[in-house]
């Protein structure tokens, strides 16, 4: 009866949640929280790096997940899994950034759901097929989903966003496994939805799926279909198509050739910055987040914007998820259109910024640039801008760029430190978290970011031959707030030596861990002990707060890279591990994910930045000094004699880090564009000061 009263409850909500929208994930996909089977993970790390589930020999069903992959003109977050009878289950969320309806708002984004109904029909010998059993799924960049018939025949649905146009493809391939031959008829799928012109920004809006012909080509108002002779061992493909344009506006989508530009731009995210470390699943952790991490990139008409997704969030803008997580990542992966849009993003906070300092930065920047949104007040959002831009200038290296947005990081500064309280700290109506848990009249978040933001901005000053007088404010003002933030916040919370997260503040919270981040590490043992607590670790990762199963992934990613930084590799890659074993190969994969329970564990995109910079940040401890120049203070776990990251693009150059244990300390080589710069041993806890210089590529 319980067990009843609770899926009531929970389709009650549901249906509240998306009265007046497509739901996001179909009711029978819920993730519920869950991070471990039970009896082991459920997916597996392939030859080729991808992840694998053998759905035939898993009697553990049913089974459902979702995950969501990006184009520039499109989002789709793909439910999926198998029924308790083994047959497949598949519902295609479809996002439209830049088709905006009324009102023109965050969530003002065209969607649409097509089912597992609206697909090719398929029938073979003049049978429908009817029913689809699921022998193996595989992700990579990609979802394919490898399923039996009753007939003979195996489909191979194969779904993957367009790199350029707004549809979803869905590749389907079909082979037959009997002895004889087959008479297969596809149809195609014919669907056409009109949508309400009084709600469409630009009128109606049609939404499609229609079946491409043998070359890919799909092309509005053409219906294609037809029969073949299936001789045993062949196969055939063809391409279902997902699209959405205005009112009467022809598309034609190349459905090969997306594919084929798909495939690249994953090849290409997963050849730069490779890491090597000898688990394998980190590996293929670390190559998971660069693609959820880059994908989610849309063309908007003001350019270039990276969007969390979600089913919420598209060719929008936050001063945390873009400005402080993720732009500060693409310098070191080298994706240039991840370049361009970081400069964009900055560009366009900048013009938000109040000359007179009386109004905070906007949260968030809505509907294409159009509009903002700022319904949390004051998150310290300034502070999230400058600790984000002062540290992607320095990575990127780039003068030019640096020049343009340093009036940006020092506005954002200042009014920062006009929001400084008679205790030193800084002020702000609530933090990134916008009020769903206490933050007071001041934060530690906030003021962390802004320590950091500072000590950055000094280093950058001094590189753009800002006058000294400015260097040296940024740096003692960094040196007070450090002060600072130790006799306001450090605090014996629950009988640890760590920190309370605003005044009166008497239950731990996950955030204690950003001073660790940050490299203020007064408290490093009380907060370490804090940390993994049962208090509050588990098997998610830390909850937001003490005592509540709320938890926010970001969180325990910012932890991690800080229990790296503050030199305890054995006690994180124990945590990393754990969690990325549930994230990659458990119950819902294959990211980092939001929170839990708001919004079902999406896969929003900036927590895969999250993730990487665990290991950029953390485990090498990467600190950009200057233009060309770098710390880095490799932190390996005891069981580890060596790791490498390879094709790191920072700095405006290629280089490679190897670090080695020797009978003399750790061992770091730097090679630049092929050839050894830097080869020198330090004891632990001890830094590499790196330089890099002008070198042509060797052959």
């Amino acid at each position: 009866m319980r067990k009843i009263l609770t899926t009531i409850k929970r389709y009650i909500y549901w249906k509240l949640e998306y009265k007046n929208q497509p739901p996001v994930f179909p009711f029978w996909c819920d993730t519920g929280g869950k991070a471990e089977a039970g009896a082991g993970l459920r997916h597996t790390v392939g030859e080729d790096e991808s992840i694998v589930w053998e759905v035939a020999q898993d009697k553990r069903i049913p089974h459902y997940d979702h995950l969501e992959m990006s184009g520039f003109l499109v989002s789709a977050i793909i439910s999926y899994g198998v029924n308790k009878k083994g047959e497949l289950r598949l519902s295609r969320h479809v996002v439209f950034p830049t088709l905006r309806k009324i009102p023109n708002e965050t969530r003002g984004s065209l969607s649409h759901n097509f089912d597992l109904s609206v697909s090719a029909g398929i029938k073979v010998n003049g049978v429908k097929v009817s029913s689809e059993y699921p022998r193996r799924i595989r992700i990579k960049g990609l979802l394919e989903i490898a399923s039996d018939t009753s007939q003979g025949l195996e489909i191979v649905r194969t779904l993957m966003p367009t790199v350029h146009s707004p549809a979803l493809i869905e590749k389907v391939t079909l082979i037959n496994k009997t002895g004889n031959a087959m008479l297969i008829e596809v149809a195609s799928p014919g669907y056409l939805h009109l949508t309400d012109p009084k709600r469409g920004v630009e009128g109606a809006y049609e939404v499609r799926a229609g079946l491409a012909e043998d070359s890919g080509r799909f092309v509005t108002g053409e219906e294609n279909g037809g029969c073949l002779n299936l001789e045993p061992g062949d196969k055939k493909t063809y391409y279902v198509v997902f699209a959405a344009t205005k009112e009467q506006q022809a598309i034609t989508v190349h459905s090969a050739e997306e594919e084929r530009a798909r495939l690249a731009l994953v090849d290409e995210w997963l050849g730069s910055l490779k890491l090597e470390t000898q688990d394998p699943v980190l590996n293929t952790a670390f190559n998971f987040a660069k693609v959820r991490g880059s994908e989610s990139i849309f063309r908007t008409k003001n350019g270039l914007m990276h969007g969390p997704g979600g089913g919420s969030y598209y060719a929008a803008l936050w001063t945390n998820d873009q400005c402080e997580y993720m732009n500060p990542f693409f310098p070191f992966l080298g994706y240039d259109a991840g370049i361009e849009q970081s400069i964009n993003c900055y560009s366009l906070y900048m013009d938000r910024m109040d000359p007179e300092y009386k109004k905070p930065l906007v949260s968030s920047i809505i509907a294409e640039g159009d509009d903002y949104w700022n319904g949390a007040g004051d998150r310290g959002d300034a502070a999230m801008f400058a600790y984000g831009a002062a540290r992607f200038c320095l990575a990127y290296g780039n003068r030019t760029a640096a020049k343009k947005l340093w009036p940006g990081i020092a506005w954002a500064i200042e009014f920062s430190l006009r929001q400084k309280t008679t205790e030193g700290v800084i002020r702000s109506d609530s933090d990134e978290l916008e009020n769903r848990f206490e933050s007071g009249e001041a934060n530690l978040f906030t003021s962390c970011l802004l320590y950091d933001a500072l000590h950055n901005a000094s280093l950058l000053a001094k590189e753009l031959g800002e006058n000294q007088d400015v260097v040296r404010k940024l740096s003692e003002e960094a040196v007070l707030l450090k002060l600072a933030i130790e006799a306001y916040f450090g605090e014996r919370v629950e009988g640890y030596e760590t920190y309370r997260y605003y005044k009166g503040n008497e239950v731990l919270r996950a955030w204690i861990c950003v001073p660790l981040t940050m490299g203020i590490y007064e408290r490093k043992a009380g907060t370490l002990q804090a940390l993994f607590s049962p208090r509050l670790w588990g098997s998610n990762g830390l909850s937001s707060q003490a005592g509540k199963e709320t938890f926010w992934d970001r969180s325990t990613l910012y932890a991690l890279r800080g229990v790296f930084t503050a030199g305890e590799p054995d006690l994180a890659l124990k945590h990393l591990t754990h969690m990325t074993k549930q994230r990659l190969l458990g119950e819902h994969v294959p990211y980092s994910v939001e929170a839990y329970p708001e919004g079902n564990q999406r896969h929003l995109s900036a927590e895969s930045g999250l993730y990487a910079r665990i290991f950029t940040e953390g485990l090498f401890e990467i600190r950009p000094t200057g233009f060309k120049t770098m710390t880095c203070n490799p932190h390996l776990p005891s069981t580890w004699n060596e790791a490498a990251l390879r094709n790191v693009k920072a700095f405006q150059t290629t280089f490679d880090l190897e670090v080695n244990r020797s009978e003399y300390g750790r061992r770091l080589k730097v090679y630049e564009k092929g050839q050894l710069i830097f080869d020198r041993i330090a004891d632990e806890g001890e830094s590499f000061n790196v330089v890099f210089i002008e070198l042509k590529e060797t052959e």
